[in-house]
């Protein structure tokens, strides 16, 4: 039964893509010019990265390639959200025209037929970007990878995906009760620019807080250690990306199920 709702969700997400890519293909230039701007930004991400080491050799004991592959895993950890999820920046305009009303007629998951209507392409750009850093990271750092360490990295992205994935569906669903959840959703995202670094560079307290409050540090720099160390080496947080993942995405879908529950559409 669950493959088969598997199946079933799978088919109707790739009938509404392909509608999406349609209509997006009408504007190649637009296409193209996001693509571009999304990997100018990445690059600029990079820059101060390379101002910093230009002046010290080491950054709290890490070199700048083991920084760059930290930098380089966030930026495919953080794809997903930037590819799949990306409609959550319109659901304050679906909740203040009433127009969000049209998700609750279909009979498939709300939450599904709301993020299924947007793949955001120029994500893509995001993940190759990311995906070519850690690689030149690791060739420089002197990694060797297998097919152990391969399939640990790719249940570490998962993993690390959903943590930001969730923190950004919960701060949206805030938006069924003050209305306009614009500005939480923007203050959530500002996060994904901390976890590109070490939770190690910052005091006590944030550390703290990125690790156990607001694990953002789960999203690249636990995970990572994985990789940059042995595996018999690592600190024990770093096997836990997966595990609070799952449980943050769970809460998260629950805050959702609950939000949707409290929506009754403009009243007029």
């Amino acid at each position: 039964m669950a493959v088969r709702t598997l199946l079933f969700y799978f088919k109707i997400y790739l009938k509404i893509t392909s509608q999406y890519f349609k209509v997006k293909m009408q504007y190649r230039a637009d296409f193209i010019i996001s693509s571009i701007g999304m990997l100018v930004t990445n690059l600029v991400g990079i820059l101060p990265l390379w101002i910093i080491f230009n002046s010290v050799s080491s950054l709290e004991g890490f070199t700048y390639y083991e920084i760059l592959f930290i930098y380089s895993f966030s930026l495919i950890a953080l794809s997903p959200l930037q590819l799949f999820f990306d409609n959550i920046w319109n659901l304050w305009t679906h909740l203040i025209d009433g127009t969000f009303i049209k998700y609750y007629l279909k009979p498939i998951n709300v939450m599904f037929y709301y993020m299924s209507e947007v793949f955001d392409i120029k994500g893509l750009s995001q993940l190759a970007f990311g995906a070519a850093g850690l690689i030149y990271a690791s060739v420089q750092l002197g990694l060797s990878w297998n097919l152990v360490s391969i399939v640990l990295l790719l249940i570490a992205l998962l993993g690390s995906s959903l943590i930001m994935v969730s923190l950004m569906i919960m701060a949206a669903a805030t938006g069924f009760w003050i209305t306009n959840p614009f500005h939480v959703i923007a203050f959530v995202f500002r996060f994904r620019e901390i976890v590109k670094y070490p939770v190690t560079i910052f005091n006590n307290f944030f550390k703290f807080l990125f690790t156990f409050i607001l694990p953002i540090g789960f999203v690249a720099f636990y995970p990572s250690q994985l990789f940059l160390k042995s595996f018999t080496d690592a600190d024990l947080l770093a096997y836990c990306s997966p595990l609070v993942g799952v449980l943050l995405f769970s809460l998260a879908y629950l805050a959702w199920n609950k939000a949707i529950k409290s929506y009754s559409g403009t009243g007029s």
